[in-house]
């Protein structure tokens, strides 16, 4: 709806042409066998005046000359082949377009602006694919014709009054359109506050939907309301049900020595864990000892999350609903809670506690002898950091140096015989913030990956892959039919990797694609040889994007990135519901129960995976807004920086000693008029010539930093 004649709700004449068109399909798929005349339909949509009826049949007439229904009989209409109306995930952009998302369609489903219906972010539509115009052409577009499933009608957004204050907008910034709020429904939001908008209503004809405000967060430039408001765009409940709470405190969180009695009762064995400083949920530990023929034992033991945490209980719901813990820049958002998560499941130093292990019988070139799963006491010795670990590897004395320079030694050869067997070695480094008590970034900071947190990650994953084939194959090695819940990566896909061979020979590295082990092998020398580099930000990007996205499912197709058959996740369960998943059915198998139906547990893997994909998400949005506003002291400075995306709308730029992006816009570019050069992800000056290319160093100067839109825009400056 246009702020400046929000009164005029009625479509345009031109409008109505197409006013029943999206009923008239909606009528036709209800019947999908049944042709049914302009009567039959009008009496669906309880259209019983002369005008709408006629326009009703000029609508079937429209629809009839798109080739989306057909005359079957004398005037009897039905839908057209339904492959050309497939169902999939509205992913709208800031322009008004959408790319609909559709599970096993490759390529994303383009939707121009104005043929979105009323489609909001995230909703489920169904989308009338259109015939491609000829066979060079690469994109695949169409257009919304229903709204199956809203996927949420409370929003967050930026409240503005309108004109005299008989009205009011919440205005968005992810796409979906702005609210209008009518003057009854304001309820005390002042301008510019960072508001909750329920959906109320959306008018035929409005270009925006109706809402009420339900909630008043406050200015979007405190930290704490910004972080509430990411929590509530994304459905991401910071506190649990009281009901949840109150059933969890009231577990039994001792140890039982009538329950150790049925474990295997590992309490005496060196243990210790490996975290991060600030960690709270010590959901991993490690035991070390040499056997008697001089092999090791290496116990990776697991909390036993689901010793605590059964099938119908009120927890177990709660920890399905969120499926992952969220870790936002300033706060945990945890999958359960905290008496277990930080107590009760959390293998804290000097407690004895009831944990799931995998224990590895080891040779000392770490080849694998013997492995035994199940339930297990354990009682860990001391919590290390990371930071302490690395001392240790690094030299300095400490408690248990032999057994952690012995993991080390240990997981350094797990780590080469990975990599040589073709395992993709993606290093990124990840920005983390120096935050005061308010919350607010103090500085910046990169967290690299070193010995200790790559002798932790070795076993954990040594732990996933075996607890992975022992349930898939037989004791003669052969893949039987078992039910389980796998961690999969597809492999990568041919034409990105095509283009990123084409791409990177500009600035002198090759990319040998052949099989999987000779690109891999390949892929690790490019990624080695940009380290340190101007471009290795750049290379490494452009990489992953060749990449599929790992998620959980039943059908197993392996783990390309890593180069195994069979993986799942099982070394998390305090913060990963695929975790227990992993648990409960291991446990099944090793108490001899039969293969369970596998529809079931597809259904919770495609659940957790999406709520990944949403947490993900999340975490970026916050990381965002903590760079935006740590680079506010910066506005009007200039810095040195490179190219790290380019579209026809301008260049995305990346300062080095901060990780901060900020956009350059293409119209501000001065001195000519820029063109996009995609395959070669370019803009290149029409008179000039002048290249801004993928990786290309620049000087800039830092223009704005706008929190709402959680967006910095940089402007080019003459070197």
């Amino acid at each position: 709806m246009p702020r400046k004649n929000f009164k005029n709700t009625r479509a345009k004449k031109d409008k109505n042409i197409t006013k029943f068109t999206k009923s008239i399909i909606e009528v036709l798929f209800q019947n999908p066998n049944k042709p049914l005349n302009y009567k039959q339909i009008a009496s669906a949509l309880n259209l019983t005046n002369r005008i709408d009826t006629e326009l009703l049949i000029k609508n079937i007439n429209v629809l009839l000359a798109d080739k989306k229904i057909s005359e079957v009989e004398r005037g009897k209409y039905k839908i057209n082949a339904t492959n050309d109306y497939m169902v999939g995930i509205a992913d709208l952009t800031s322009s008004g377009s959408a790319y609909i998302v559709i599970d096993g369609l490759e390529q994303d489903v383009f939707v121009q602006k104005g043929k979105t219906r009323n489609a909001l972010m995230g909703d489920t539509v169904r989308v009338y694919v259109y015939p491609k115009k000829n066979k060079t052409s690469t994109r695949t577009e169409g257009e919304i014709v229903e709204i199956i499933e809203r996927n949420k009608t409370e929003f967050t957004g930026i409240f503005e009054l309108g004109k005299e204050g008989k009205y009011g907008f919440v205005t968005m910034q992810n796409g979906n359109h702005d609210f209008f709020i009518p003057k009854e429904k304001i309820n005390d939001a002042q301008p510019g506050e960072k508001v909750v908008v329920k959906l109320t209503n959306w008018p035929e004809g409005s270009n925006s939907p109706f809402g009420e405000i339900t909630q008043v967060l406050g200015q979007p430039d405190v930290t704490d309301v910004e972080i509430h408001s990411i929590l509530l765009e994304y459905d991401l409940p910071s506190e649990f049900p009281e009901e949840v709470e109150e059933e969890a405190n009231n577990l039994d969180t001792s140890i039982d020595e009538a329950e150790v009695a049925k474990r295997r009762d590992m309490r005496s064995v060196p243990t210790f864990t490996i975290d991060p400083k600030d960690a709270k949920d010590f959901d991993d530990a490690l035991s070390l000892r040499q056997l008697e023929n001089g092999n090791w034992e290496v116990g990776v033991h697991i909390a036993d999350v689901t010793h605590y945490v059964r099938p119908g209980t009120l927890i177990e719901q709660e920890a399905y609903k969120r499926a992952t813990s969220v870790y936002l820049v300033d706060r945990v958002v945890p999958m359960l809670p905290e008496i277990l998560s930080n107590v009760a499941c959390s293998l804290r130093p000097n407690e004895d506690k009831y944990t799931f292990s995998g224990v590895f019988e080891m040779d000392d070139n770490a080849k694998i002898v013997k492995t035994w799963f199940g339930r297990t006491a354990i009682h860990s010795d001391r919590r290390f950091t990371y930071e302490e670990a690395q001392e240790i590897i690094e030299g300095k004395d400490g408690d248990f140096k032999d057994e952690i320079l012995t993991l080390d030694r240990l997981a350094k050869t797990m780590r080469q015989k990975r990599m040589k067997y073709g395992a993709v070695n993606f290093d990124k480094v990840e920005v983390k913030f120096d935050l005061d008590q308010k919350h607010n970034p103090q500085g910046i900071f990169f967290k690299i990956s070193k010995d200790s947190n790559k002798l932790i990650e070795e076993f954990m994953l040594l732990c996933n892959r075996k607890v992975s084939e022992f349930i898939s194959l037989d004791k003669h090695g052969k893949e039987n039919a078992n039910t389980y819940i796998y961690r999969v990566h597809d492999d990568p896909n041919p034409d990105k990797l095509l283009d990123l061979k084409n791409f990177i020979r500009q600035f002198g590295y090759e990319l040998e694609i052949g099989d999987r082990k000779t690109t891999i092998n390949s892929m690790n020398k490019l990624l080695a040889e940009v380290k340190g580099k101007p471009e290795e930000n750049m290379v490494e990007t452009l990489a992953m994007r060749t990449m599929a996205k790992a998620k959980y499912t039943t059908e197993n197709i392996g783990h390309y990135g890593l180069a195994f058959d069979y993986y799942t996740h099982f070394t998390s369960p305090i913060r990963r519901y695929p975790d227990m998943i992993a648990h409960r059915l291991l446990q099944d198998y090793l108490n001899g129960k039969k293969s369970p139906v596998a529809a079931v547990y597809e259904d919770k893997a495609k659940h957790s995976s999406t709520r990944e994909k949403i947490a993900a998400e999340a975490e970026r949005e916050s990381i965002k807004y903590m760079q935006v506003k740590y680079m506010e002291q910066f506005v009007g400075q200039t810095f040195d920086a490179f190219i790290t995306g380019v579209q026809d709308y301008g260049i995305f730029v990346e300062i080095p000693e901060t990780r901060c992006e900020g956009l350059i816009r293409s119209r501000a570019m001065k001195g000519d008029y820029f063109v996009y050069d995609e395959k070669n992800h370019a803009l290149v000056g029409k008179q000039t010539r002048v290249k801004y290319q993928l990786g290309s160093p620049v000087k800039i100067k830092v223009l704005n930093a706008d929190l709402i839109k959680k967006q910095l825009d940089f402007e080019l400056v003459d070197a």
